[in-house]
């Protein structure tokens, strides 16, 4: 049995929550879904994704953490949204980007991701996406278009982010931290280019409204700022 919960307040965003995903409006046409993975380092950590939808179509950046969680998003999008998944990009290799990319393959939902995400998800013994791209590309959802980009490497070699112009909604994924967040996890890191590659997508994007960060609050452009701050000092 599928059991949502939609709650609607004055003053507040809507959002569904299912069992293992939350899907939170952020602005008109996009959504913020929230999954949760579970870490020797850092607990259980809540994961950000992004859906962003236009007439009847919709692209994901980043899957759930697992393949449940893929299954119960995707059933969100159809069925509440009433729109179909054309699209989800995995913005890194790592679990929260596409431990979930399974499902959505099973389902009959195309993928694509940077290049270097194919490569180092098979070598992470992952579920590699089906196509790629080189640095950057543009995707149209509906009759609007999204745009990913890699700007450089941070988080990891293939992190690439991705905007959609239409509402100024920047998905960071783990590039960026919300504020007040600490500098989490490194092992895959580049920390000497980090904020070097968040200047380029400042840069990029200068009239973004909207940030959200691969885990914690969305939020405006100060992300951005916060972020570069955090990882000055480690050159």
């Amino acid at each position: 049995m599928r059991t949502y919960l939609l709650v609607v307040l004055l003053g507040f965003s809507p959002f569904i929550q299912a069992q293992q995903v939350l899907l939170k409006q952020l602005s008109e046409n996009t959504f913020v879904h929230t999954s949760y993975l579970q870490t020797d380092d850092f607990g259980h950590v809540a994961c950000n994704g992004l859906v962003i939808r236009n007439g009847k179509q919709a692209l994901i950046f980043d899957t759930p953490t697992d393949d449940k969680g893929a299954k119960e998003l995707i059933r969100l999008v159809q069925d509440s949204l009433r729109c179909k998944i054309v699209v989800v990009i995995p913005t890194h290799f790592h679990t929260d980007c596409l431990g979930g990319l399974q499902a959505f393959h099973e389902a009959g939902i195309a993928s694509i991701a940077n290049e270097l995400t194919l490569e180092l998800a098979k070598n992470s013994q992952m579920t590699v996406p089906e196509f790629s791209f080189h640095k950057s590309f543009t995707f149209k959802v509906g009759q609007e278009k999204v745009l990913i980009k890699f700007l450089g490497q941070g988080h990891t070699r293939d992190n690439v982010v991705g905007y959609f112009p239409s509402e100024k909604v920047l998905f960071g994924g783990c590039l960026i931290k919300e504020i007040g967040a600490s500098k989490g996890y490194l092992g895959d890191a580049n920390v000497e280019t980090w904020s070097k590659t968040v200047k380029k997508v400042k840069r990029a994007f200068p009239h973004v409204k909207h940030v959200v960060p691969g885990h914690g609050e969305a939020g405006d452009s100060s992300l951005l700022d916060y972020t570069r701050k955090l990882f000055l000092s480690l050159i």
